[in-house]
């Protein structure tokens, strides 16, 4: 017989430069999401909906926290409530609050999640995702995800091209709890792509400044 071929192992091509950054934003918000249980705020102006919505999101090992209101629920969050038809230079003029939501919190009470009924007095659902969009333009703002017990197709598409993540109909299924988890893993993820970048615009920008300045400072004769 002929000399047996020698097992090709696949080559491994080198991971290119965006392929580490997502590895490092994975892993970073891995680590985020392990040090502490994700938490979410469930707005339902009905108290019975709010304590069946926040036992099955307990039972699944999420930390709860329930207001019955759009209004109350921007208070939790610290942003200041907006006039949903205000233009961003309006809403960008308005804003006084701090850059980042969390800011307002300790880590350990940070909002991850907003769970919010559609149908509530004053400030309705789709109102408070408006509300919470409008502020996501200059900080960032948690994922929102509208429930509600009616079927309304124009309810869903205006609230899915406003930014939810999801509308949902009630009850919640204990399989919905695994896509929540996905989106403020995303949510994380994308914040932490931002904060990289961020970080590159200022390094750079810095060693620009720096760079124009040499030719100044090498003309100097010192006496």
């Amino acid at each position: 017989m002929g000399e047996a071929e020698a097992e090709r192992s696949p080559v491994e091509m080198p991971a290119t430069e965006d392929e580490k950054v997502k590895k490092e934003e994975a892993v970073a918000v891995d680590d985020e999401l392990q040090k502490r249980p994700i938490h979410v705020l469930v707005v339902d102006d009905c108290s019975l909906d709010r304590r069946i919505v926040g036992k099955l999101l307990q039972k699944a090992s999420f930390k709860v926290t329930s207001v019955e209101s759009g209004k109350k629920a921007m208070e939790v969050l610290g942003l200041d409530i907006v006039d949903v038809h205000q233009t961003t230079t309006e809403t960008a003029n308005a804003d006084s609050v701090v850059d980042d939501c969390s800011s307002t919190l300790n880590n350990d009470n940070k909002i991850d999640l907003i769970l919010t009924d559609y149908c509530m007095p004053e400030m309705n659902g789709y109102d408070l995702l408006v509300a919470v969009k409008k502020h996501s333009e200059r900080k960032a703002t948690p994922p929102v995800v509208i429930l509600s017990s009616e079927y309304n197709p124009q309810r869903i598409s205006s609230c899915l091209e406003s930014g939810a993540e999801e509308f949902l109909q009630k009850p919640l299924k204990p399989k919905d709890m695994e896509k929540f988890r996905t989106y403020v893993a995303s949510a994380a993820a994308t914040l932490t792509r931002s904060g990289t970048k961020r970080k590159a615009v200022m390094e750079l920008t810095s060693e620009n400044n720096s760079n124009e300045r040499l030719p100044r400072m090498a003309g100097v004769t010192v006496a």
